[in-house]
C-alpha cells in the first residue's frame, strides 16, 4: 500500500505528513508514506487544495490538515 501526502510546501502540509506517518505507525500498517510536492503530479489527482491524502491513487481527503486520529479513521475505513 502506498499512501501519498500531497503538499509539502507549507507548514500545514508538513504537519499533515508527520501526522500521517504517525497514524500508519500507530495502526501497525505496512505501508509506504510518500510526500508529493510537485504541483504537476498533485494536479494530476485533480486536487486544487493541499494537504491531501491519497491511498493507492485514490484521493480520500483534501484541503484540511487532519489530526492523526482522523487520518487513522480514514485509513481504517479504506482497508476494510
Amino acid at each position: 500500500m502506498v499512501i501519498k501526502v500531497l503538499g509539502g510546501c507549507c507548514q500545514k502540509s508538513k504537519d499533515f505528513f508527520r501526522n500521517t506517518k504517525k497514524a500508519v505507525k500507530d495502526i501497525g500498517l505496512d505501508a509506504e508514506v510518500v510526500e508529493v510536492s510537485d504541483f504537476v503530479e498533485i494536479s494530476n489527482f485533480g486536487v486544487m487544495q493541499t494537504p491531501a491524502l491519497v491511498i493507492d491513487e485514490k484521493v480520500l481527503s483534501y484541503g484540511k490538515a487532519l489530526k492523526t486520529e482522523d487520518i487513522q479513521k480514514l485509513i481504517e475505513e479504506y482497508i476494510k
